[in-house]
């Protein structure tokens, strides 16, 4: 019995495995926070699928990404960068602001 039957079968195995993993990752979206304002101030989303949000601070001081409606609570430090997750969600739209700069720091996500 030749051992390369089984050796093909497990290579298949993990190319399936790896290939399902990247189509079914999180599509990636980046919202950047200068001079106090996040932009873009207005993010399209799909409906019903989770996406992942990094969120890059250009500013030198802190900034949090805060929104009740989705429910997300985090601060980006000067600099810094932070990933969150959010959906899957219902279509509407979901306000997000900066605690640190709530005047300026306004945005929405429209899941469509």
């Amino acid at each position: 019995m030749s051992i390369f039957p089984v050796f093909r079968l497990s290579v298949v195995l993990v190319l399936g495995f790896v290939l399902s993993a990247r189509v079914m990752a999180a599509p990636e979206y980046r919202i950047e926070i200068k001079n106090h304002l996040f932009i873009p101030s207005v993010l399209e989303i799909p409906a019903n699928t989770k996406v992942k949000l990094k969120i890059v601070n250009h500013d030198s001081t802190p900034e949090e990404f805060e929104s009740y409606e989705l429910n997300r609570e985090k601060i980006v430090v000067g600099g810094g960068k932070i990933t969150i997750f959010i959906g899957p969600l219902e279509p509407g739209e979901y306000p997000f602001f900066g605690e640190f700069n709530p005047r300026t720091a306004q945005g929405v996500v429209i899941v469509k």
